[in-house]
């Protein structure tokens, strides 16, 4: 799979550009704000619907503008497909595949895959459990595009349930019977569609840890380094040791989490909020005995979350095609050592799109196709 054109409009900072892509390595090579990382930000856009730099779509769209649109051509397995999106804030988005408007955004989703690796992945490490629990659903949603679905769902009920919390928190002191049993259907779809998305989350780690543990042993130099990923559900504190976290059945999460939303009932109608659901769970990160989080260096929790883009980058490999890679600025954040290592991990993959500042922060294995990028004007190297 490759990205074999690329063209913005009114898309961050362009006006309007145009490029072409090859398979292989390609670098876009300019300083700090002349407009590469948005190129590649668009690409990863496409493969995800969203960014890897911001949490809205607001910032995409340049300024003084009503929207704008992305129109990438993918290859793969000798077939192309014409992916376009049009931004607009405040509004729905629109997409396009091969010039015909799908009736849902989301069903772009799988025509790209990509696994962005940016200095904001520190966050895996150093970040509130939401930057975890978006890389795995991010992976989720490329490896299975219907699971988008279901996280959309998850938000609708919660926005649901919440609600009426709220309002079951002050009518329960008069007449909130009735409140309560409509409480209970949502309860119920609370269970339904969480234990789906938990399963499939358990189900990535089962597939992920192993090349994670493999790829931090290669990059720290150390076979006997240990990285160890466990998942946190937010129903520990009322099932202990009842939560039935070897189990991958749909049904066991079910009841487990309904079980859960009946002992907090209390706690949930007092504060107004739900407390138990995929929503609030997390990724711990151990090295050997201790949490990364707070206990690993600088140049440690840059080799974990490295070991956590190519891990993901493996599991992608392994359903059958390789994703494209996106490095956006992190050569300037390694130190030579682990630049090397990197650099041997990339040489076999089909599409490499790479930013950086300088051309010296660039492997010499990593010699492939190169533009300059300067004050949004894009110039391919001949």
């Amino acid at each position: 799979m490759w990205v074999s054109h690329l063209s913005l409009t009114d898309f961050r900072s362009y006006l309007e550009v145009s490029i072409d892509l090859q398979p292989g390595v390609t670098t876009f090579v300019g300083s700090n704000g002349q407009g590469k990382t948005n190129l590649v930000e668009a690409i990863g856009y496409i493969a995800t619907l969203g960014s890897h730099r911001v949490a809205s779509d607001a910032p995409l769209v340049r300024i003084a503008t009503t929207q704008g649109i992305i129109r990438c051509a993918v290859s793969a397995h000798d077939q192309q497909a014409l992916v376009e999106i049009a931004i607009i804030p405040g509004k729905a988005n629109r997409a396009r595949v091969n010039r015909a408007p799908v009736s849902r955004v989301r069903d772009v989703l799988g025509i790209l895959r990509v696994v962005v690796f940016a200095p904001e992945d520190l966050a895996l490490v150093k970040g509130d459990p939401s930057d975890r629990r978006r890389f795995m659903d991010d992976l989720l949603v490329q490896r299975t595009p219907r699971l988008a679905g279901t996280i959309s769902d998850l938000d609708r009920v919660l926005k649901q349930r919440n609600a009426l919390l709220k309002s079951a928190s002050v009518a329960r002191r008069s007449a909130g019977e009735e409140m309560l049993r409509t409480l209970q259907v949502w309860d119920e779809q609370l269970a339904s569609i969480g234990a789906e998305l938990i399963v499939a989350r358990l189900e990535l780690l089962d597939a992920l840890t192993p090349p994670a543990v493999r790829n931090y042993q290669f990059i720290a130099q150390d076979v006997s380094a240990e990285l160890d990923l466990r998942y946190v559900s937010s129903m520990e504190a009322s099932l202990g040791d009842h939560l039935p976290l070897t189990s991958r059945d749909r049904g066991v999460w079910i009841a487990a989490l309904l079980e859960a939303v009946a002992l907090r009932r209390d706690e949930e109608l007092n504060r107004g909020v739900t407390l138990v659901g995929p929503h609030r769970d997390d990724l711990a990160i151990r090295m050997g005995p201790v949490p990364a989080k707070g206990y690993a260096s600088h140049g440690e929790s840059w080799s974990i979350a490295l070991a956590l883009r190519l891990a993901s980058f493996d599991v992608l490999r392994a359903d059958g095609d390789d994703p494209v890679l996106i490095l956006d600025d992190v050569f300037a954040e390694l130190d030579v050592a682990r630049r090397e290592r990197l650099a041997e991990r990339l040489v076999n993959a089909n599409q490499v799109l790479i930013t950086a500042a300088v051309d010296a922060d660039i492997p010499a294995e990593l010699s492939g196709s190169r533009f300059r990028v300067d004050a949004g004007r894009v110039t391919h190297d001949l």
